[in-house]
């Protein structure tokens, strides 16, 4: 590991000279003070504000905490140990590295982190009448201080450089985070999802204008990432969900990917990114690449909506996964678009079905099932006897009493276009389950002799 001589010995010295004293009026600013850091980096600092979106942001709270708890243990004992701020410091440097940011961003955090720090440090010092000496030695603690977790911090960045092309793809796999994060704001081109502006930096206040003069806006850091990496941003992507390995310790495929092709694969769900359409030359690309393995195509998308893709994509996985679906190596999703909206909520396809079929559970379960088959049918094919009778295998004699009983138990039901509709779906969807359950599908019974219904649903 690379140590700087400077660093080694700020380390070893406490921040500054402070009266020890002044660490029992600090230790209460602290959680405020690191709270107003972390909203501070995320407002400006546009490559971290994905992060302090979601669960990341409580792993960065804890790590200003930990540096600012250590910058007071130090005033008040400078001979305490810095250990676990050491490891900790080093860690954010290989954690900048494996996301393929530039040390940039982190100095700048660093610096925000003083400022906000040194402001605080002019409020208290005015609540308790502080000399302003003391506050220029506080600023001095301060700024030397950053010097020390900057020095820690690039440690831990250039020993996690040493990678070459892990850290390559390290940065392609953090731009496909910034996707489906929704950070896709290239000038205007493409939509966002969910995030505030991934160039906030480069516009003016609320309510002005451009400078007069001013030059072009920065490029987000989708594209500056972009950019680094070699990749050309697509309109339009398709998103793979994979299935993963059965240990979880990430997955390698035995094939090669096209260049472009993103990917995430230590994910506990690995995934792709493949820009554009999935033509004939991309599928066979991804049936190569897969080894067998099964994947579906999520919907072709513009780039901001990568994320509703890529849930698409896996929820119709799961579909095929359960058996749903028909089993298959490689699935379009765009094949399955009813089937994926019939069993988005279980629980209220289910309702449905109870209720649109409500008339028929005065049956038994062997005859309810018999006129649910023949009403399905009668609905999907609006065939003649004869046309439904070869469907469901059946002699068409049999076919025109089940009808003839459907109309008596369902009455103005089947009369009724939205009735109707809301009937074919609750059917469709039972159908589903049905499959996925293992039971034989529509038209599977033998064929002989009807057993009778019960005599107020006969036909005359």
């Amino acid at each position: 590991m690379v140590q700087t001589a400077a660093a080694s010995r700020a380390r070893t010295q406490p921040p500054g000279p402070l009266p020890q004293e002044l660490a029992a009026v600090m230790w209460p600013e602290l959680p405020a003070v690191a709270e107003e850091m972390v909203h501070e980096i995320g407002r400006a600092v546009p490559e971290y504000r994905p992060l302090l979106e979601g669960s990341y942001r409580t792993v960065m709270l804890h790590c200003v905490r930990q540096n600012l708890t250590s910058f007071v243990e130090l005033v008040a004992d400078p001979t305490a140990s810095t250990a676990e701020r050491d490891q900790l410091c080093h860690r954010l440097g290989e954690f900048e590295a494996h996301e393929g940011r530039g040390l940039h961003c982190l100095q700048s955090a660093l610096r925000i982190g003083a400022r906000v720090g040194l402001r605080r440090a002019t409020t208290v010092g005015t609540r308790y009448n502080l000399p302003a000496s003391m506050i220029v030695a506080f600023a001095d603690a301060v700024f030397a201080y950053t010097d020390v977790i900057e020095s820690l911090c690039r440690e831990g960045y250039v020993a996690a450089r040493g990678g070459g092309d892990e850290a390559w793809e390290s940065q392609r796999g953090r731009l496909l985070r910034l996707i489906l994060a929704g950070v896709a704001d290239l000038g205007g081109r493409h939509g966002t999802r969910g995030t505030a502006d991934a160039t906030a930096t480069a516009v003016a206040a609320p309510g002005s204008g451009p400078a007069p003069g001013s030059g072009p806006a920065p490029p987000s850091p989708l594209a500056e990432l972009a950019r680094r990496v070699g990749w050309r941003i697509p309109e339009r992507v398709t998103m793979v969900a994979l299935s993963p390995d059965a240990d979880r310790n990430g997955l390698r495929l035995p094939g090669r990917l096209d260049d472009d092709v993103l990917s995430e694969l230590g994910d506990q769900r690995p995934h792709l990114l493949v820009p554009g359409e999935v033509d004939e030359a991309r599928e066979a690309m991804l049936e190569s690449a897969l080894g067998g393995r099964r994947a579906v195509l999520g919907v072709t998308v513009e780039l901001g909506s990568a994320a509703d893709s890529l849930r698409w994509a896996r929820q119709t996985l799961s579909l095929v996964e359960s058996g749903v679906l028909p089993q298959a190596r490689l699935t379009r999703c765009e094949n399955h678009l009813v089937a994926l909206w019939l069993m988005g909520d279980p629980a209220l396809a289910e309702h449905l079905a109870v209720r649109q079929l409500a008339p028929l559970a005065g049956l038994t379960p062997g005859q309810r099932e018999r006129l649910v088959d023949t009403l399905r049918t009668w609905l999907t094919t609006r065939g003649t006897a004869t046309q439904m009778a070869e469907v469901l295998h059946l002699h068409p004699q049999t076919v025109r009493y089940r009808m003839r009983a459907l109309k008596r138990v369902l009455g103005g039901q089947l009369g009724d276009p939205e009735q109707r509709f809301a009937t074919e779906l609750a059917l469709r969807a039972l159908h589903l389950r049905r499959r996925a359950s293992g039971r034989p599908p529509a038209g599977a019974h033998a064929q002989g002799r009807e057993p009778e219904l019960p005599r107020d649903h006969e036909g005359n």
